[in-house]
């Protein structure tokens, strides 16, 4: 049995507010185990058997929408995608020292070239991307509130939906979970 990481798009906006201990029982009751969260930010771990990711994922996000009365993107990765990710920042040691932030957009699929140019088009002297697989990079040379990007300028300029981390946080996640 293998861990999945969930990573949960738009789980408390719009005035809703849902506990990390609800979404762990709500993740028991869909029949996943050993499910924890990670943070308050809608990050849950669990066990897997057999079952695909895209049937998997669907399964969460309609029992969520049951359960919670509203859609929740959910972005699932296993445990060697989630230590490629933190083993592989596509950015220079040297770019990250002297940004302000670094972030990973977890994708359901990879960009299209059309999507990767609309991306790049994004580029600013503050925000710069490179994309890797199912995830695009985010430095950003301000503070993220200081930045004109944002995940709804991400989603609204490319038509696809993806949640963000900060990198620093999936590390920290990695070396929590991921055997050494």
């Amino acid at each position: 049995m293998s861990r999945t990481f969930a990573f949960l798009r738009a789980i408390n906006v719009g005035g809703h507010t849902v506990t990390m201990e609800r979404l762990r029982e709500l993740f028991a009751g869909f029949g996943l185990r050993g499910v924890e969260s990670f943070i308050a930010s809608g990050n849950l771990i669990f066990e897997t058997g057999r079952e695909t990711e895209a049937v998997l994922s669907s399964r969460i996000e309609a029992g969520l929408k049951a359960a919670l009365g509203y859609e929740v993107a959910v972005l699932l990765r296993g445990e060697a995608e989630l230590a490629a990710l933190v083993a592989g920042c596509p950015f220079r040691e040297v770019e990250v020292s002297a940004a302000k932030a670094l972030n990973v957009v977890f994708l359901a699929a990879p960009l299209t070239e059309a999507q990767e140019m609309k991306l790049q088009a994004l580029t600013t002297a503050v925000d710069a991307f490179r994309t890797t697989g199912r995830e695009v990079w985010w430095l950003c040379q301000v503070k993220q509130s200081e930045s004109t990007f944002s995940n709804a300028v991400f989603e609204r300029a490319l038509g696809v939906r993806g949640t963000i981390r900060g990198f620093s946080t999936l590390q920290r996640l990695a070396a929590k979970h991921l055997k050494a």
